[in-house]
């Protein structure tokens, strides 16, 4: 579906997980006839973090995250953390994904603790000038109050639960919102779209999960279907989403990281 000189980016996917260790070549085969560029490897612990630099040398259409996922309430980790970001910043696309989560953290102290963590790492954002790929599960209009707060300017909101008023404040901020196959499912995500700008939106698949069915493993080649549900819903040509939404990512990623060096 990708354009001649209008690259698809999977903004968002968690290509280092077990369920792709089974055929994760495969994967990524499907994924570039299917018309996507690249992915950028998101991932939610330490671990997830050297693995996604180890796969991006193996495939160079990944480009590696690192971030400590926001159900870690550990400030030792985050401080690990902090400092494998600062270790490999040139060879990273983004610091994710981060974030808050309601959903999952109900105790007033512990979200507290999150949002601390969650601090930390929109300071290091702006330290070291990487994007932030962020979760904000129930947390929406948290988070874009946090990210506000702490002066944050290169801002992917990561699959967006919340409602489009909630979001508003985070386009006039220059934030941008990525959009998963399961919009085909979800009435929440079709209405977002419905209301925010095409100049705000990016596509991720969240592999492997996430997709048009939610019984089936998701995969960046499924990428396509959020593409063409955002046409169908602003009424508009598909051609006209892909250009749109690879300016958008070049502007908040541009070329990606240098996976050159061990």
């Amino acid at each position: 579906m990708a354009l001649s000189g209008y690259p698809l980016v999977d903004t968002h996917a968690h290509i280092c997980d077990p369920a792709f260790d089974p055929d994760r070549d495969a994967v990524l085969e499907r994924a570039q006839k299917a018309g996507v560029a690249a992915v950028v490897a998101v991932g939610e612990n330490l671990d997830d973090a050297r693995r996604n630099l180890e796969l991006a040398r193996i495939h160079p259409m990944l480009w590696p995250a690192a971030g400590l996922y926001p159900t870690f309430l550990d400030l030792d980790q985050a401080k690990e953390m902090e400092n494998f970001i600062r270790s490999h910043r040139d060879r990273l696309a983004a610091i994710g994904e981060v974030g808050l989560d309601y959903w999952a953290v109900k105790e007033d102290e512990q979200k507290a603790l999150q949002r601390e963590i969650f601090k930390t790492f929109i300071k290091l954002s702006r330290e070291l000038d990487l994007p932030l790929n962020v979760h904000s599960r129930s947390a929406g209009r948290h988070a874009v109050a946090l990210l506000l707060e702490n002066s944050a300017n290169r801002v992917q909101m990561h699959a967006f639960d919340g409602k489009a008023s909630a979001a508003l404040p985070a386009i006039e901020a220059g934030y941008f919102f990525s959009v998963p196959p399961s919009i085909v499912r979800s009435r929440q995500k079709q209405k977002l779209v419905r209301h925010l700008p095409l100049s705000c939106l990016l596509v991720e698949t969240d592999s492997p999960v996430l997709g048009p069915d939610p019984k089936t493993r998701n995969e960046p080649a499924n990428l396509s279907l959020s593409v063409a549900a955002i046409a169908r819903i602003k009424a508009v040509a598909v051609e006209a989403v892909v250009e749109a939404v690879a300016e958008n990512t070049r502007r908040l990623y541009g070329k990606g990281p240098v996976i050159s060096e061990p």
